[in-house]
Formats: C-alpha cells, sequence, structure tokens
C-alpha cells in the first residue's frame, strides 16, 4: 500500500493506522506520545524558544475514526506545569480525560506524564487539541481529525484530497512575561505581533517568504479544507482569492450546505469547507484578518498562505482576495444565520422542545481593586457579576470524592439585578463579587441558556465554548433579550449544532442542551483574555440512577496538584 504525499496535503492513506478496509481492527487503538519540549523558533525576523508538541508548530495532528479509542501519553518536560484539552470531544463519564487545569485535572508538573485515554462516540469531522492552563496554546495545538466509519460516506461530494488550516497568533515577546507583566499592572496584554496559517504568517510579513504555507492543487477537482480557530483573542474571516466556499461542518457537526466567499470563526470553532478547483491555473492568496465590532484594540493585521494550481511557477504573484472589513457587522450576523443542522435521518437535530430550567447569564467586563497592581485596580469579567476564582484542588476531583471546601455549588441562574444591558456605556460600580461558585444540574435535564452581553466598559463579541457537550444554537439577537418575543423566533427545526458560540456584540444567543454527560463541566469565553480575567463558571451535572449513568473512576496515574 502505498502512502500518497502531495505538498501541503494530509491525503488520509494511513493504512498503518487502520483508516483503510473493514476488517475487526479499524474500530482500532489509535496510540500517540505527546512529547511536550521547548524548540527555537524564527518569524517575523525574531527567534525565541517557544513549547511545542514533538518539537512540531503547530503540534500533530490527531487521526481517528468515530468510534476508536485513543490513548494519547503526555510527558511534560518544559518548566510550566501542563495540561491539553481535546476541543469538542464530549468525553461521556469520562472528565477525567478532558484537560483543563484545576477543573477536571491538576496540571502536569515538570518531568510527569499522563494518559490521556478517551472513546470516540458518536463524532467525526474537524477538532482540535490545545494547552489548557495560562496562555500556552499560543503555540501548543493541533488538528483532531476524525474519520466516519467505514462504508459511511460524507453526506457532500467525496473530496479528491484534503488538507487542515489551522489560524493561530503569534507574539514576538515571550507570551507568559508579557502576561504577567500585564496582570502586574492590571491591564490587558500587548497584541499579538501577526496572525498566521499552520504556523506561518506569510509573505506579507518581514522575514516570511520562507514561512509560508503553500498547498499545490490541480485543475478541475474538489478539495476538502478542515479549518480551526486557534487564535487566542481574534475572530477571523477566511477567504481565498477567486474561490467560492461550500460550508459543510461547523464543529464537527454536518450543516446543510450552502455557498459563501468567506467564513466566520471565533477562537475554538472549526468549519469544513469544499473548494472546487475551477479557476485559471494561477496563485491564490488564501487569507484571514479579524473581525471586531467594538472599540477595543486588536491585531489588524491579514495572513496569507497560497492555493497553488499544478504547473503555475513560483515567481508569479497571487492574487489577494478582499476581505470584509475588520467592523462588518452585518457580514457577521448574516453569516452565522445561514449555518443550520443537516437534520436527515442518518443525522437527526435532536433539539430539546421540552425545557426543564432556563438560564439567563449576562457577560460582563469590570474593575475591581488590586493593592498588588501598579494601577491599583486590574481589569475583571464576570458571569452573571461573580468572578470565577480557579481553584487549587482539580473541582471534578473534589466533586468525585467529596472533598469540602474547594467550590460552591450556588452559581445563580439569572444575574442579581436587571438593567438595560446594552444600552449606554456603564462606567461607574463596577466591581464583581468573586468565588469558585458552580451551577448544580440533575441528570437529563434540559437547558435552555441565554447569554446576554451587556456594556459594562463596552460591548463586545464573546465566543463561549461548553466542555463536555455539543448544543443548538436556537437564536441569537442584538440587544436585549426579550423573554416574551423572542422565543417565538427560535429555530426548533434545524438550529446549528456546536461547541463554541459566538454571543454578538451587544446582543445575545440562546443555546439549548440535554445534560446527560455526568461530571463537572467547564463554560468559557474562549478569547484567553476574559478567561483570565474570570468570564468562566462550570456546571456539577449529577449521576444518573445506575452506574452506566455515572462518573467513571479516575485513572491510575490522574495527576495530583
Amino acid at each position: 500500500m502505498k502512502i500518497i504525499c502531495k505538498p501541503g496535503f494530509l491525503f488520509i492513506f494511513l493504512y498503518f493506522l487502520g483508516f483503510l478496509g473493514d476488517s475487526p481492527v479499524d474500530a482500532a487503538v489509535k496510540k500517540y506520545q505527546f512529547d511536550v519540549q521547548m524548540k527555537n523558533v524564527s518569524r517575523l525576523c525574531n527567534a525565541k524558544p517557544i513549547v511545542t508538541v514533538n518539537g512540531m508548530f503547530p503540534g500533530p495532528t490527531v487521526y481517528a475514526r468515530e468510534g476508536d479509542r485513543v490513548v494519547i501519553n503526555v510527558t511534560n518536560h518544559v518548566q510550566y506545569n501542563l495540561s491539553i484539552h481535546w476541543h469538542g470531544l464530549k468525553q461521556y463519564r469520562n472528565g477525567w480525560a478532558d484537560g483543563p487545569a484545576y477543573i477536571t485535572q491538576c496540571p502536569m508538573q515538570t518531568g510527569q506524564s499522563y494518559v490521556y485515554d478517551f472513546n470516540v462516540t458518536g463524532q467525526r469531522g474537524t477538532l482540535w487539541w490545545h494547552a489548557h492552563i495560562l496562555w500556552l496554546r499560543a503555540t501548543v495545538y493541533g488538528a483532531i481529525v476524525i474519520l466516519p466509519q467505514p462504508g459511511k460516506p460524507y453526506p457532500f461530494p467525496q473530496p479528491y484530497q484534503e488538507t487542515n488550516i489551522i489560524l493561530g497568533e503569534w507574539w514576538n515577546g515571550d507570551v507568559e512575561t508579557a502576561v504577567n507583566q500585564a496582570n502586574k499592572l492590571g491591564s490587558p496584554p500587548p497584541m499579538s505581533d501577526a496572525h498566521t496559517i499552520n504556523g506561518k504568517p506569510g509573505p506579507l510579513f518581514p522575514c516570511s517568504e520562507k514561512h509560508t504555507f503553500v498547498v499545490e492543487v490541480e485543475a478541475g477537482k474538489t478539495y476538502l479544507l478542515r479549518i480551526i480557530n486557534a487564535a487566542l483573542n481574534d475572530e477571523l474571516f477566511f477567504g481565498i482569492a477567486g474561490h467560492n466556499m461550500t460550508v459543510v461542518e461547523i464543529d464537527a457537526v454536518y450543516t446543510k450546505p450552502f455557498t459563501t466567499k468567506f467564513i466566520l470563526l471565533g477562537p475554538g470553532q472549526t468549519t469544513n469547507v469544499l473548494i472546487k478547483t475551477d479557476r485559471s491555473p494561477n496563485r491564490y492568496f488564501m487569507a484571514a484578518g479579524p473581525f471586531m465590532d467594538a472599540p477595543v484594540s486588536i491585531d489588524n493585521k491579514t495572513v496569507t498562505a497560497i492555493l497553488q494550481y499544478k504547473g503555475v511557477p513560483n515567481t508569479v504573484i497571487p492574487i489577494l482576495p478582499k476581505l470584509p472589513l475588520p467592523n462588518d457587522t452585518s457580514y457577521a450576523l448574516d453569516y452565522n444565520q445561514k449555518l443550520r443542522s443537516l437534520n436527515t435521518p442518518n443525522f437527526p437535530a435532536l433539539v430539546p422542545l421540552k425545557v426543564d430550567r432556563r438560564l439567563f447569564y449576562t457577560i460582563g467586563l469590570g474593575i475591581n481593586a488590586c493593592p498588588t497592581c501598579v494601577n491599583g485596580t486590574n481589569l475583571a469579567a464576570s458571569i452573571n457579576n461573580i468572578t470565577f476564582v480557579m481553584p487549587k484542588t482539580a473541582l471534578l476531583k473534589a466533586h468525585y470524592f467529596n472533598i469540602p471546601g474547594v467550590f460552591r455549588t450556588d452559581f445563580p441562574d439569572r444575574p442579581p439585578k436587571s438593567f438595560n444591558y446594552t444600552g449606554v456605556p456603564l462606567t461607574a460600580n463596577l466591581g464583581t463579587s468573586t468565588g469558585t461558585r458552580l451551577s448544580r444540574v440533575k441528570f437529563n435535564t434540559t437547558i435552555e441558556l441565554v447569554l446576554q452581553d451587556t456594556n459594562l466598559l463596552t460591548v463586545e463579541s464573546h465566543p463561549f465554548h461548553l466542555h463536555g457537550y455539543n448544543f443548538f444554537v436556537v437564536g441569537t439577537g442584538v440587544g436585549n433579550f426579550d423573554p416574551k418575543k423572542d422565543p417565538a423566533k427560535f429555530n426548533l427545526i434545524d438550529p446549528p449544532e456546536r461547541n463554541t458560540v459566538g454571543v454578538p456584540t451587544g446582543g445575545w444567543a440562546a443555546i439549548r442542551f440535554r445534560a446527560d454527560n455526568p461530571g463537572v463541566w467547564f463554560m468559557h469565553c474562549h478569547l484567553e483574555v476574559h478567561t483570565m480575567w474570570g468570564l468562566k463558571m462550570a456546571f456539577v451535572v449529577e449521576n444518573g440512577n445506575t452506574p452506566e449513568l455515572s462518573v467513571l473512576p479516575p485513572p491510575k496515574d490522574y495527576p495530583s496538584c
């Protein structure tokens, strides 16, 4: 069996991984070794040591089939404590393998190893993995590609080849040093110096001609691009000069296909698109640039990679797409409205129609006193005016072993007071309450959660990620959520199903899910700066009535704090 590798493409004839044929071996155990190690890397005329997995930036792709067991031994060789999150994998009853530090596990200390052992059940598509402590995911990240079971084709035209496109951010300086300095001041950390595609900023940046990702394609074919936004703080538009894209999947859930010139991804989100190489042979830039429709400073530079038709010389200057403007709110809202679950007999959208519990969470920024900060104050972020305080013992361990004093389960279902959430900016009384407070949920409860942005300091778009679950985005809107009128407009037939939702700037998003996965599950803004400031909380989902509906015991090598 010949393994075919074409430049820039992961053409997955990985026979040795059991991805071909129908033998029983295919529902297999896929084993990986992740060595977390420092590596000197040069970008934008600057060299620095960065944290990597196996010396790769981005890190290795994890391949599996739906139904496989995946066993990943992670060994920490760097000076930082570390944990890795397998973003979007549901980890049924198995929060021990989820990865967020101090939520489901204590991090691995220098020299320690931990085996993430999990099953891929009922999921197929593009997800990703990343460090889930400090800001280490700036360089510690990679793709997860889950192929369908043998004999179950894609519900769209079979692509000729496929490749991963991972969007990221690059800082010239040491990221952890910059974040620590900002925290001492009580101010935001510096913006990134560049965006990247597969770790490379592209030829529009200095010293970057050799740091450009190039994909060679043949004319007249259909290609699948698996696109991941691994940026820390930026929502990103992505497009290819001269080519339309057909969206077929988001967050590892098939969608009703639609064609678009540009896609939009918040940090943490993934999108699969088909492209047809039906243009005149040339070199075309693939480009990504930020979306920010609030008065917040961002890295507004454009990253590029090259789609190169076979036979076209490298000397040809590529054509650049004209991305939407960074503040193009109407394009962003219109694009997200087009996303719909496929909702076919093979891939149904099982939207909860009956709601057991309704939650209303306000998202806000704030300012708290900080005697140790140079400014005397520091920026904070909160849900229902609660800034989450990270514990020193993993919450899942405390829950499983009934360890007292680690967390409270009185997180409120609604904010302490109602106000005009999205009116004029509120710049007084910006203090928040603090605590490690969780929301306790009975097993199998159906939940409707409305996430409401507020104008505390400023409105801003927030990509919210829920661990352990997918959810249905049944509605979004601009302004204040109206509980009397807005539910009538909810899409309960084929809403998009995902694990990360963008709450619109000065608006709201309503999601529904069934709490059928017992454990402790983190929910947080996927803008790293907001997570750091406390824009996070967690649900404690109780066990069901039988051992088969209860949290599994922890593994023997579970790290201790």
